[in-house]
């Protein structure tokens, strides 16, 4: 059991909410960032080693997330999880899309099981707060959802869900083992299932438009991504398109003694940010 736990992406959406659960259990939270400003922050980044001492001093769990401005996370990570791992619990963010060994957290993932024995890598598939950020713009000035996923299904998660299944990971008594679980939420939607909802909870007209794979990786372009990454994100929407996440487990249920929160409840209370 972890009593201090360092969050690195504690600004995130699932750091975030991990910090703040962690502290309601009583647990003494390093919230790590580049821009400390509250109580309880820690100055850490990634590719300044001078940080690790300092953000691990104390610290017996570690909740990881990769750095964002690559899709080769490893490099950059390895430093600190070398001076991380011995006598710590840790427990990476990954995906459901990236098995161990695979490409970015994946190749993360693989080193962990090599090095450590009390560990956990969360995969959870796609977020639901996505609407509410990546995908707001588009709602907002289009009317519109866009995504190469065609009939593709997904069990949206909630980001607290998440945060709720490492919060019990660092808490518990026994060791992880490397455990791996596929969190999903309660239930498959298409795309398409996804705009209804978001155009009920909204009061507004929202659609889904089909993009092909390269069209997105072109959209993702726009927004200032490198070439490389725009691709491999978009990529991971044809996966969808073929069936790759069309599942449920219960193994947020299993974590945390309760069911996944469904996408419904989650956009109930920003019907007006969604309508803006």
């Amino acid at each position: 059991m972890a009593d201090t736990v360092l969050v690195t992406g504690a600004t995130g959406k699932t750091g975030s909410a991990l910090a703040r659960k962690l502290r309601e259990m009583g647990v003494d939270v390093r919230s790590a960032t580049r821009n400390p400003r509250e109580a309880g922050d820690i100055l850490f980044d990634w590719r300044d080693a001078s940080t690790f001492e300092a953000a691990l001093d104390g610290v017996d769990g570690v909740y990881l997330v990769a750095p964002t401005d690559t899709i080769e996370p490893l490099a950059p990570m390895q430093p600190f999880l070398e001076r991380a791992i011995p006598d710590r619990r840790v427990v990476l963010l990954s995906s459901s899309s990236l098995p161990k060994g695979g490409p970015m957290m994946g190749e993360v993932h693989a080193w962990l099981a090599d090095h450590s024995e009390d560990y956990a890598v969360l995969r959870p598939s796609w977020f639901m707060q996505n609407f509410l950020t990546q995908h707001l713009s588009g709602i907002r000035e289009k009317g519109a959802i866009f995504s190469a996923t065609g009939d593709g299904r997904v069990a949206f998660i909630d980001a607290e869900d998440i945060a709720s299944v490492a919060a019990s990971m660092l808490t518990r008594s026994e060791t992880l083992n490397g455990d791996e679980p596929i969190l999903t939420g309660p239930r498959t939607l298409s795309y398409d299932e996804v705009a209804r909802s978001i155009a009920e909870a909204s009061g507004r007209a929202v659609r889904h438009v089909r993009l092909t794979v390269v069209e997105l990786a072109s959209r993702y372009e726009g927004y200032g991504l490198p070439s490389n990454y725009a691709t491999t994100l978009a990529t991971l929407d044809d996966d969808i398109a073929k069936g790759a996440e069309d599942r449920v487990t219960g193994e947020v249920a299993r974590w945390t003694g309760r069911s996944p929160n469904d996408l419904v409840a989650v956009l109930a209370p920003h019907a007006g940010m969604l309508r803006e």
